[in-house]
């Protein structure tokens, strides 16, 4: 009888313990619900950034975006084109709410591709995600509020972990 209750006392003693100490396993499953649902929201709010490169920043590019013309043929067959290229911009088109529409404004878009290089009023079209804001000053003594979106998902869910945003 006392074997018995001694086995099953030292069997309750690691639960308890258990129990009643911090887990590390819980943090890490709550940082990575977090990570999953801003991976989530970066992907319902993803945007097709198309436009002009208007300012070259160490951030990434600042783009005139809403020129939807860039995401037909033949324009779709890469991410940048030369500022040649024959586009405008309707002036009239209203951004959606919806995943993958086109972008309109002025926005920065980090981590893009490396190659081939992009020059200043060159077109670019890419898929953004959201990765929050960005402090922009178009002339000196100006600055703005702009949207940031980075051309990877994971590097959006990155920044928006690291800056404590939703």
């Amino acid at each position: 009888m006392k074997l018995s209750l001694l086995i099953f006392f030292s069997a309750l003693l690691p639960l308890a313990a258990q129990t009643n100490a911090p887990s590390s396993t819980n943090q890490a499953l709550a940082s990575n619900q977090r990570a999953a649902e801003i991976r989530a929201a970066c992907i319902n709010g993803r945007r097709c950034v198309c436009g002009r490169v208007i300012k070259i920043v160490p951030e990434g590019l600042i783009v005139d975006s809403g020129y939807t013309a860039l995401m037909l043929p033949p324009f779709n067959q890469s991410w940048v084109f030369s500022g040649g290229a024959l586009v405008s911009r309707d002036v009239k088109l209203l951004e959606r709410n919806e995943p993958a529409g086109p972008c309109i404004g002025t926005v920065l878009i980090t981590d893009i591709p490396k190659r081939p290089p992009v020059k200043l009023y060159d077109y670019v079209v890419l898929q953004g995600y959201p990765a929050g804001e960005y402090l922009y000053t178009p002339v000196p003594g100006v600055e703005k509020t702009i949207r940031k979106f980075a051309a990877g998902l994971d590097t959006a869910v990155k920044i928006k972990l690291e800056t404590g945003e939703k």
